[in-house]
């Protein structure tokens, strides 16, 4: 029943987007035994799940990177440390308001101090901020708030014992962790790599898949039988193996079992939600929502502006910050198990977090318009940074826009230069439009998914808009922009495959470049060559295959000997037609204008709503058709005419 639902859920998540641990919870509340009653609380379903926490502390453990630690020590070390310490006194000091116990507090505090990590780095990297200073300011807590678990791990059972074993037992399992850090990690890491590399000669997948959770789940046995949580030994695995040269193997490995486990531990939180009793205390989770959302976001935000942030990018940490994330549910299940905390507010906090993570997408999604309205110097910035865009493209005429200056985008750069065809570029990353910059490279910082960025860049007078980086929902974006701005401007966009081609078509794309099929099309013409396949039988096979493929290049690829010196002039080349309101050839056919005899070829037709494609002779033009012609110039200009003015020369 667990597997089926898990199924079932990951099915309907992925169709709405959402994260699968959302599906785990809800799925969890609707079969467990406060709801529909398919399957009871069982102390079997619990254990199995604990197996899904120790293999997250595990992962989490082969991430830890003292490197990256330290790059981002301000970060993560000051800001990350002041948030997770002001939110747990701040949840604290309103439990004691509220007539609770300070230990009460504590407890919760550090549950409601954590983050999502997995939906926030996966939205942050959807919409491209990574590397934004909101979002590095939200790696950096994120990155502390992980580590931070590892003494709430030790912290939150020492809590539970009266006032006069209290410190007893925090310096017992102080003493006891130092005493495991020495032996796992002064012993540990001599003996880690040697037996590591004694399993990896045998060539056995199945022999390194079981030392691998051998050595995960007993490292986790060793620190229960030390009286501290398998949790804490699973991450002191992580950490011993990520030392070694099969942590990126041991990493692919794991992941499905943690996967698998860890939603069962999310169906099993899900289980224990009693409706009744949410609907009996819904003023408490209330409460929480509202330490999760506003009380959370206005905290970090303050202490984002405190550390050196602007206004916006303070507000952009706050709101990308503000809710619930996987290990408050895993310190909350502690938390109850020792008695800091009753079932009725496990269950209430449980539900605010779940809200809170519910709302997360939409609260970031909107945060652009929330933080113009809350910060008014963000219209000064946004307006300075559009004036600098707008200056240093004021002297493009004729350029190509390019969105992305990453690999793909700084290489068709440098062939743009060569060919003496002027390019300005927009990228999100900082440190990228810094060094660019400063080799003197038309490049600035700017998001092209927004209008005002490209009218500054000078869209209305580009040639083309090439989106040189692969993200389907910010290229859909920007070409619903240049189809409102500029309908007649030829639209390149870059894909990973060819599942969204026919999208990205009917949006507009003049076409679609996947990297799979290129990629592969160069495998195959070294493959062919090696075995002594004819230069030009190779030659004409990709040819075959890529004017099959792409509309643009049909007519192209005739002979290899096609691009001689001096002949530039003549040469055909693509043209668009944008037929605007009162165009003569509005209400014709295609055949009635006789464009072949003037030499043109019509190469595809882009329409509103539909797919570009090449049109068949008979199809009658509408208002707002984009034609792309092929021709030399002078034909060109010819055709333009009739097609717009009914002229003919």
């Amino acid at each position: 029943m667990l597997l089926a639902a898990a199924v079932l859920t990951v099915v309907a998540c992925r169709s709405l987007k959402l994260p699968a641990m959302l599906g785990y919870l809800v799925v969890g509340m609707l079969i467990g035994p406060h709801a529909l009653g398919f399957i009871d609380t069982s102390t079997g379903a619990e254990h199995l799940a604990e197996f899904g926490v120790v293999f997250l502390m595990f992962t989490l453990g082969l991430e830890f990177n003292l490197a990256r630690l330290m790059a981002m020590r301000k970060v993560v070390f000051g800001l990350g440390f002041t948030q997770v310490l002001a939110t747990a006194l701040l949840v604290c000091a309103v439990t004691l308001i509220g007539g609770g116990d300070w230990k009460t507090g504590m407890a919760l505090g550090g549950a409601l101090a954590m983050s999502s990590t997995a939906m926030v780095s996966k939205l942050l990297a959807e919409r491209n901020e990574l590397n934004a200073p909101h979002g590095l300011n939200a790696v950096g807590v994120l990155l502390f708030q992980d580590l931070a678990v590892v003494p709430m791990l030790i912290m939150t059972p020492a809590l539970s014992r009266p006032p006069g074993e209290m410190f007893y037992a925090l310096g017992l399992a102080v003493l006891k962790i130092g005493v495991v850090l020495f032996l796992l990690l002064y012993l540990g890491q001599k003996l880690m790599r040697p037996w590591f590399n004694l399993v990896a000669r045998q060539h056995s997948s199945e022999l390194f898949m079981i030392n691998l959770l051998f050595i995960t789940l007993g490292i986790a046995w060793l620190t229960d039988l030390a009286g501290l949580s398998m949790a804490l030994g699973a991450f002191l695995a992580g950490m011993l193996i990520a030392e070694t040269q099969y942590r990126y193997q041991v990493e692919d490995d794991i992941r499905p079992f943690r996967d698998l486990l860890l939603g069962l531990f999310f169906v099993t939180v899900g289980m224990a939600l009693d409706f009744h009793t949410l609907l009996r205390q819904w003023w408490l989770v209330l409460v929480v929502l509202a330490l999760m959302g506003p009380g959370k976001m206005m905290l970090i935000a303050g202490l984002a502006r405190l550390f050196g942030s602007a206004p916006g990018p303070s507000l952009r940490t706050g709101f990308t910050l503000g809710q619930g994330g996987e290990f408050a549910f895993v310190l909350l299940a502690l938390s109850a198990s020792n008695g800091l905390i009753s079932v009725e507010l496990q269950q209430a906090t449980i539900a605010g977090i779940v809200l809170s993570m519910l709302a997360t997408p939409f609260v970031i999604q909107h945060s652009d318009k929330l933080v113009l309205r809350l910060a008014s110097s963000e219209w000064m910035n946004m307006a300075a940074n559009l004036h600098l865009i707008a200056v240093r493209s004021m002297g493009a005429q004729g350029h190509v826009v390019l969105c992305g200056y990453g690999r793909s985008g700084q290489s068709l750069a440098r062939l743009l230069s060569q060919e003496s065809i002027p390019f300005f570029a927009l990228d999100l990353d900082p440190e990228v439009v810094r060094e660019a910059g400063a080799a003197g490279d038309s490049v600035v910082y700017g998001d092209a998914a927004k209008r005002e960025v490209l009218l500054a860049a000078g869209l209305m007078r580009a040639r083309a808009l090439v989106v040189t980086y692969a993200d389907t929902h910010s290229a859909l974006q920007i070409l619903e922009l240049a189809k409102q701005l500029r309908p007649d401007l030829p639209v390149i966009v870059r894909t990973y495959d060819e599942s969204d081609i026919d999208k990205l078509k009917a949006a507009g794309a003049a076409e679609v470049v996947a990297e799979i099929l290129e990629g592969s099309l160069m495998l195959a013409s070294h493959t062919l060559m090696l075995l002594g396949t004819p230069l030009n039988r190779v030659l004409k096979r990709i040819r075959e295959v890529r004017e099959a493929r792409y509309q643009m290049f049909r007519g192209f690829f005739r002979s290899v000997n096609d691009d001689l010196e001096g002949a530039e002039r003549s040469q055909p080349r693509l043209h668009s037609v944008h037929l605007i309101k009162g165009a003569s050839a509005i209400g014709r056919k295609l055949a009635e204008l006789d464009l072949d005899a003037m030499h043109v070829e019509v190469k595809n037709l882009r329409r509103t709503n539909l797919p570009a494609s090449v049109p068949e002779p008979e199809m009658e033009l509408q208002e707002g058709d984009v034609l792309v012609l092929l021709g030399e110039p002078e034909n060109l200009s010819a055709a333009e005419m009739l097609l717009l003015g009914g002229g003919r020369r």
